[in-house]
């Protein structure tokens, strides 16, 4: 449990750095955009802003995740509006920062994840792959299936007598899905986080000069 607390507090100090507010808010900027152009089909929409928001959780963890789902959602709504402002949908876009934080933050793990390849020997460390799956299962069963297919019955997007109906759309839907997101967060954290050690790297050199 103090692990877990711990986790938090040491992801606000990371808004101490200006490194975390600038890829923050790069992310962020991606994240919109991504969003702006997403597919709104009758019962879903199709988009994948939720990279972005897993490559904060990944770099800063839950804190800045948390406030990067409100800031982005927000942001977004002023810039590009569309319908009217639903206070209760930028709850969802914190809690799915908060749960990409969890998941997917950068810790001092003494148990990894290792592959070996039984034909090379070579060994891969796997825990962020791994963490990846968890976090988008965990995203579309908490967010998409549960919580936005309420919302959207609440606020009478989907018709109570086609509730049953969006509920198997969806769940076809997002299974579907998953299998596009999980090779896309297994190309993009990895390139995310190699550009931020390449940033922190040179950061560190320019500061030893």
């Amino acid at each position: 449990m103090k692990s877990f607390l711990g986790m938090f507090k040491k992801s606000a100090m990371e808004f101490k750095s200006v490194k975390c507010i600038a890829f923050t808010g790069v992310l962020i900027a991606i994240s919109m955009l991504i969003e702006m152009y997403s597919i709104d089909l009758e019962f879903f929409k199709i988009n994948f802003a939720f990279l972005a928001i897993a490559s904060i959780g990944m770099l800063f963890g839950p804190s800045v995740a948390l406030f990067a789902g409100f800031a982005g959602d927000i942001v977004g709504f002023m810039v590009h509006p569309s319908g009217g402002f639903l206070p209760a949908y930028v709850l969802v876009a914190g809690l799915q920062g908060l749960i990409y934080g969890i998941c997917l933050y950068r810790r001092n793990d003494s148990h990894s994840l290792v592959f070996v390849n039984n034909v090379t020997g070579k060994k891969t460390d796997i825990t962020l792959y791994v963490r990846a799956i968890i976090a988008r299962l965990l995203d579309i069963i908490i967010i998409n299936l549960l919580i936005n297919t309420k919302l959207n019955l609440h606020y009478g997007f989907i018709p109570e007598q086609a509730y049953t109906e969006a509920v198997i759309t969806r769940i076809g839907k997002n299974v579907i899905e998953l299998f596009a997101d999980i090779p896309l967060l297994f190309v993009i954290l990895p390139v995310v986080l190699m550009l931020f050690r390449k940033v922190s790297a040179n950061e560190r050199k320019t500061t030893s000069c």
